[in-house]
């Protein structure tokens, strides 16, 4: 399974959302926003030394890392299409 970190309040995120929608038997969505212990649980992933790398160019123009990709082997991504779903086209 798949695990989605975001906020609903994120444009990009609430993209994901319909895309997603019935398909919980594949991506489990993680509403940051929802719970502090939820927030913390993105905020160890983002800033661990390992993830590091992934998260360096976001961080540095101010941005959170949301969405955020789980891959069922672990990998972290950035990239929706790297979850099998579209990016926002804004």
């Amino acid at each position: 399974m798949i695990k989605i970190y975001g906020m609903i309040t994120c444009p990009d995120c609430s993209y994901l959302m319909d895309q997603i929608s019935g398909r919980e038997n594949e991506y489990e969505y993680i509403e940051i926003g929802e719970h502090v212990f939820k927030l913390k649980e993105f905020l160890r992933l983002r800033d661990s030394e390992r993830n590091a790398e992934i998260f360096k160019d976001i961080k540095a123009t101010g941005g959170v890392g949301i969405p955020c990709f789980v891959l069922e082997n672990g990998r972290i991504s950035l990239d929706p299409r790297d979850a099998g779903l579209e990016a926002n086209p804004q």
